[in-house]
């Protein structure tokens, strides 16, 4: 073996021992990668939940639905009446962005319309309906 041959397996064992002592420092300081779940990490989270608190959702209370031809459609006028699906009396549906939440009454408060909340739907049942 030359020296020069020795001297470049040395330079790699040189870097193999650098590099494997850079890893076991690096594993050695988990506390610098992840942060304690203290109260300083709950403060944080309510935080992050209370910047969501502010956006806005479409929010849509739905009387019913019905299906008509582009005919029919065509032919609605001033006074024209549209048959829905939902009987008088039942509960009108609650949706969030498309989403059924809730379902309600019509109420008139100060002669404006609103809705009260009757029947709010759980995830659960949310998901449930979905696998139907």
């Amino acid at each position: 073996m030359s020296d020069n041959d020795t001297s470049g397996q040395q330079a790699t064992a040189d870097d193999w021992d650098a590099a494997t002592n850079e890893q076991a420092a690096a594993q050695a300081r988990p506390a610098e990668i992840f942060q304690p779940l203290g109260d300083s990490a709950k403060a944080a989270a309510m935080q992050d939940f209370d910047m969501i608190l502010d956006i806005p959702v479409q929010m849509t209370v739905e009387l019913g639905r019905t299906r008509i031809s582009i005919r029919n459609l065509l032919q609605l006028a001033h006074g024209s009446i549209v048959e829905l699906d939902t009987l008088a009396g039942e509960p009108m549906d609650v949706l969030v962005n498309g989403t059924l939440i809730a379902q309600g009454e019509v109420v008139v408060v100060n002669e404006k319309f609103g809705i009260r909340l009757t029947d709010i739907i759980t995830p659960s049942e949310r998901m449930r309906k979905l696998n139907r």
